[in-house]
């Protein structure tokens, strides 16, 4: 039932100049009409974690943040500014370049009834420290039966950055949801950030919280509502963040930013999509999918990382398992090529979706555009 399609857009950037010149079309996503109930303030993804983290610290003090560089250089990317001072360097700790060493002494401070928020400065450095995510936390409550809890949350940029090469460029994504005893969150907005990483601080088991470096300078409207400390998202419920009745995209993290832009650009050639930000990846919302696919008879999932044993996939066997006899046309599947990611800037732009790529699929499945076979 599925294609999949390899091409995509450009990715991370060090820099805003860098990110300009190969992201012209990222960063036209600003001036998106989001559907966000707004107090007529914005924040930056980068403000939302700031403020997320420093308000569950002050409101638990068994909430403490460790990593490379969280402290005096107030985080890589500045999303621990100014907890240092505020709460010491016993709550925010800074630790050398070793990953296996900071989680694993994470892991047991949760153990023992802490909270540790463990920053990875790029999710490909998670690799290091694998045995602990998966072997320690991920399985100690379901081997204690239930006498251990493990309440970490592991977080930092994940995914493609630009010009850096295939080793810090991976979404792990689908790697860390097919272990049970995790829960995976993909926040796309700011309103998505504050809500989900309280959420994930305060949750009894082990959540690793995959962020998008080229978010974090962007700004999102937030309510009075999300701007209150007491406000936390539910874990394993997506958002429709827009409406549609001719076809259902899914996507998560940066991706919805894109999906949102195809589907302005779909519009205006009579294609109404309805845009799912999946949120949270496990528990994945299936019900709110399938809800969506029943209405519109048609599906395409969007994500960067590699298509094989994807989120997209897991997505798909959903729809086939359950809705089946709804689907009009074959789903879609959009993903990164199923290579690692090239360091040159043309190739790198090719590897992972671009918003095109979006709009040509939708024109697929509603029948719209010339197919593959009869192209060929």
């Amino acid at each position: 039932m599925s294609r999949i399609l390899l091409r995509g857009a450009s990715h991370g950037a060090a820099s805003a100049s860098i990110a300009r010149r190969y992201l012209p079309s990222f960063w036209s996503l600003q001036n998106l009409t989001r559907s966000y109930s707004s107090s007529g303030k914005e924040i930056t993804v980068r403000e939302a974690l700031n403020t997320a983290l420093d308000e569950e610290m002050a409101a638990d003090p068994k909430v403490f943040i460790m990593g490379e560089e969280v402290g005096e250089y107030q985080g890589a990317y500045k999303i621990s500014k100014g907890l240092l001072d505020k709460y010491g360097p016993e709550r925010v700790i800074d630790t050398p370049i070793t990953e296996a060493g900071f989680a694993g002494i994470g892991v047991g401070a949760a153990y023992r009834g802490l909270r540790p928020v463990i920053e990875f400065m790029t999710f490909n450095f998670s690799m290091q420290a694998i045995d602990h995510i998966i072997n320690s936390a991920a399985k100690s409550n379901y081997m204690s039966a239930g006498q251990l809890t493990v309440p970490i949350v592991f977080r930092g940029p994940n995914g493609a950055a630009a010009g850096v090469g295939a080793q810090h460029s991976q979404c792990y994504a689908a790697w860390y949801a097919s272990c049970p005893g995790l829960k995976v969150l993909t926040p796309y907005s700011s309103e998505d950030t504050r809500g989900l990483l309280k959420a994930a601080i305060r949750d009894p088991d082990p959540v690793v919280f995959l962020e998008n470096e080229l978010l974090y300078g962007e700004s999102f409207p937030v309510s009075d509502e999300v701007l209150d400390s007491n406000f936390v998202l539910p874990i394993g419920k997506a958002k429709i963040e827009r409406q549609g009745k001719d076809v259902t995209i899914t996507a998560y993290s940066k991706m919805v930013g894109y999906a949102l832009k195809a589907a302005e650009i779909l519009a205006k050639e009579g294609i109404s999509a309805e845009v799912i930000n999946l949120r949270s990846i496990r528990p994945l919302d299936t019900a709110s999918i399938n809800a969506s696919v029943r209405k519109t008879n048609r599906l395409i999932t969007v994500e960067e990382g590699f298509p094989q044993h994807g989120v997209g996939a897991e997505i798909s066997a959903s729809i086939v398992e359950e809705s089946f006899e709804y689907l009009d046309a074959p789903v879609e599947r959009i993903a990164g090529a199923d290579i690692p990611m090239p360091y040159a800037a043309n190739l790198e732009r090719l590897a992972v979706p671009q918003i095109e790529d979006i709009v040509r699929a939708a024109k697929r499945v509603c029948y719209r555009a010339v197919p593959y076979a009869a192209a060929a």
